[in-house]
């Protein structure tokens, strides 16, 4: 089978077990089995290498918990062993009472929190086996290990597929489509923003790290050294997460992607209180997706010279906090910060319009994020000088976008090839002098597109009464033939 059709076969099984009920479920105990086969195939790979360089190589496991000894006990040929594997409540009892405790011990034996030792630690301490039938795990155990991590393609697709796992979990509605943000556009900052080897990046709401996974792709495209490689690995993504299912997505999703021990923690991130921010906690790159809609009490507001419930507009202040004098950011947020006239949001537009260069505004049709019921902006700054003008663009497509539509990277094509000049239906600038000082109102309004004038009152009261003559009148004839 292909890797997509194993992927499906597992769905269909886990569907089948109690403690599995949503998309949610089976993403969650999916990853944590599929990230042990991966952490085999890492293994096997790295014994190799030390092998052909002559070096010793200590095993992450111990040989009672290597894949090949639990999950799927191998005969000298290779083949399954399937006298000696485990199963029904045997299975569960060695997964639930020995082989979960022992990779939770992994955290507090790690040497430090930067290594891959640790965050198996970390995950393991946050996710745990749920499936009630030993012989559902044992139907999974046998389907996952058919599955390869050992060459550069196999790798690639995998993480494919699993990100498309994390959309298909995005998008069961308990999430609020807060983990997944469409990858084309996710891509589309990065490219936008251009981090580079050697810039620090953060995601403050990391969700599943899908704008972290992008910038590791983009960072990495061209040839690296092996300080370059060191550098990817443990000095440039950072991230924070407050709930607990998005924190080990991310995790083992960055790992799967290559990057070993990515600097995530498991905090919510506006319980930091930002004037307590240090030089050395800044960085050079945020890309982020803050939640939309959310609202948080008063005791989180204090963290915050400008107080507001909103979620978002407290983040906007951590992000233009957290960034170095000359750092960049990309950001998506709901498209009403640009126009509000509550004095949160007019004192949060002046203070991002007076340290930072707010260089580009993106406006996004509506359902680009399904079931977010909400228009979104992504603006891009940058920290240290004010904003003078502002080059927005709006991506107008000849489609309706959502679920069964979504967006796709050809439609942001000509945002991806913006420049300073570009002139197109799409794109105007916006001189700061031109807008209303005191409300500095930033909404998208295209000059090129002439909005319809509204009929007048009179008109409309004219036309409904003609409307009901005609009503009345296809009545009348109705009861004429019955």
């Amino acid at each position: 089978m292909s890797y997509e059709q194993t992927l499906k076969a597992v769905d269909d099984i886990l569907r089948t077990d109690a403690g599995c009920a949503t998309p949610i479920d089976y993403i969650e105990q999916t990853s944590w089995i599929l990230f042990l086969k991966y952490l085999s195939d890492l293994e096997k790979e790295r014994i190799d290498e030390a092998t052909l360089k002559g070096n010793e190589y200590k095993p992450l496991f111990s040989d009672e918990f290597t894949w090949d000894t639990w999950a799927v006990p191998k005969k000298a040929d290779g083949s399954q062993d399937i006298v000696n594997a485990l199963t029904g409540d045997d299975l569960l009892e060695f997964v639930n009472l020995k082989l979960i405790p022992y990779l939770k011990t992994f955290k507090t034996d790690a040497e430090n929190s930067n290594t891959l030792e640790y965050k198996i630690g970390e995950v393991f301490s946050e996710i745990g086996n749920r499936l009630q039938s030993g012989y559902t795990l044992r139907d999974v155990l046998n389907n996952v290990d058919s599955l390869r991590f050992l060459s550069i393609e196999e790798k690639h697709e995998m993480s494919h597929l699993y990100e498309e796992k994390i959309k298909d979990m995005g998008n069961a509605g308990r999430s609020g489509g807060e983990y997944y943000t469409p990858r084309p556009l996710i891509q589309s900052i990065v490219e936008k923003v251009n981090p580079k080897i050697g810039d620090t990046v953060y995601d403050p709401a990391v969700g599943s790290a899908g704008f972290l996974v992008e910038a590791f792709k983009h960072m990495s495209k061209d040839k690296l050294s092996v300080e370059d490689v060191e550098t990817l690995q443990f000095k440039t993504f950072y991230g924070k997460e407050k709930k607990s299912l998005a924190y080990i997505i991310a995790i083992m999703n960055m790992i799967l992607h290559g990057v070993d021990a990515p600097n995530i923690l498991h905090i919510n991130t506006l319980t930091e209180n930002i004037l307590d921010v240090q030089d050395s906690e800044r960085h050079d790159v945020i890309l982020a997706n803050p939640p939309f809609g959310g609202k948080e009490r008063k005791e989180v507001q204090q963290n915050f010279p400008i107080k507001t419930g909103e979620t978002a507009y407290l983040f906007m202040q951590h992000f233009i906090k957290l960034l170095k004098a000359g750092g960049r950011a990309g950001v998506v947020i709901k498209n009403t910060f640009l126009s509000n006239v509550d004095n949160a949001s007019v004192s949060l537009r002046k203070e991002l319009l007076e340290t930072c260069n707010l260089h580009t505004i993106l406006d996004l049709p509506g359902g680009t994020f399904p079931g977010a019921g909400v228009k979104t902006v992504v603006l891009f700054f940058e920290k240290g000088s004010p904003t003078k003008e502002i080059q927005y663009y709006q991506l107008n497509l000849d489609r309706n976008i959502g679920k069964g539509q979504p967006l796709n990277l050809d439609d942001l094509d000509e945002f991806r090839n913006l420049a300073k000049d570009s002139n197109s239906e799409n794109t105007w600038t916006l001189g700061i002098k031109d807008i209303n000082q005191e409300t500095l109102d930033l909404g998208v309004v295209n000059p090129h597109i002439e909005e319809e004038a509204l009929p007048d009152p009179s008109d409309i009261l004219n036309e409904i009464e003609k409307l009901e003559k005609e009503s009345s009148t296809l009545l009348k004839q109705i009861k004429k033939l019955i």
